[in-house]
């Protein structure tokens, strides 16, 4: 085994690590706080002031690491870009939340048309800039060189929007317990990594840096929270998880190993349809569901340690279906 392709882990570990110190008292003296909802879990209350915004330690980590490869490695540019792209939108809307006392952040629209901006110019440098093409493998059909794939053609550019958007929005909602979208997302980015390692793909050194770089902020943001990632940590990661998934021709992948980023996004959405049509009744005691299993009487940690080991079993059978 060649050793040298856990450096970029290593690296992004040793950033993040140093970084939060740094970043977390720094971030209390600019008084960039937890806002927690007072309709949210009575639980949560003692969390306002935590510090947020901590997705820029994430972020700088990826940036600062990529930088030693992305010369070599040129497939990682819009990776990166699509990272660092949502990121922008969550640290905009993090900043006006926190900073200008808005309470809900930049407006739906313009988080959707930033968005919708950030995906299509991926979607451009990939069908222009890139060998991707419009394929994507079929899961459990025979691996990366002889499984099958399915070839999307005009569907493309719509379901390039369905699933960057829907990831995005999965990784955004699953942010609500310590630990829980670091660890879940760390979890992924460990898939991708070994997928990207075991076909030599180019966008090995950021697949790593990205699990360098949670593991160095895990250490922060496990139960109880030193810091937040906020939006700015959440929106960059769900980006990242989208755009890796395209660069590997595996957005069908995302459906098993993002199946928590599914669930959350989909729990919403019922709770929301529901109550409207029903007049006001709920299926869920709050949502998005890992607050269902709060009021259900489970552990905040204990959540994060099923939906964690719910994440790692599927990305194991992720590899299987190779």
């Amino acid at each position: 085994m060649d050793f040298k392709i856990l450096i970029p882990v290593l690296i992004s570990f040793v950033i993040s690590v140093i970084l939060c110190p740094v970043m977390i008292p720094f971030l209390k003296r600019l008084k960039f706080g937890q806002y927690v909802r007072d309709d949210g879990p009575e639980s949560h209350l003692k969390k306002s002031g935590t510090p947020t915004m901590g997705g820029i330690i994430i972020l700088l980590s990826i940036i600062l690491t990529s930088l030693f490869y992305i010369g070599k490695y040129s497939d990682m540019i819009p990776v990166l870009f699509a990272t660092v792209g949502f990121g922008v939108i969550g640290f905009l809307d993090d900043y006006i939340k926190i900073v200008m006392k808005r309470s809900m952040g930049l407006r739906a629209w313009q988080k959707l048309v930033g968005q919708i901006l950030v995906t299509s110019i991926f979607g451009y440098y990939l069908v222009n800039y890139t060998d991707v093409g419009t394929k994507m493998l079929i899961p459990f059909t025979g691996g990366l060189a002889e499984g099958k794939y399915l070839e999307t053609s005009f569907l493309f550019v719509p379901l390039l929007f369905i699933v960057m958007l829907g990831t995005v929005n999965g990784a955004n909602f699953t942010d609500g317990l310590d630990g829980l979208a670091t660890s879940v997302t760390l979890l992924i980015a460990t898939f991708f990594s070994v997928v990207a390692i075991g076909t030599q793909s180019g966008i090995s050194p950021i697949t790593c840096a990205v699990a360098g770089s949670l593991l160095g902020f895990l250490v922060f943001n496990i139960y109880p929270a030193r810091v937040f990632m906020g939006d700015t940590g959440s929106l960059a990661l769900g980006g990242f998880v989208a755009a890796s998934a395209y660069m590997l021709r595996m957005p069908l992948f995302i459906l098993i190993v993002g199946i928590i980023y599914l669930v959350e996004v989909i729990s919403v959405m019922l709770q929301v349809g529901y109550f409207k049509i029903s007049g006001g009744k709920r299926i869920f005691k709050m949502a998005p569901i890992h607050h269902h299993f709060e009021l259900c009487g489970w552990p905040e940690t204990r959540v994060v340690a099923v939906f964690s080991v719910i994440t790692a079993v599927l990305c194991l059978i992720a590899l299987i279906g190779l």
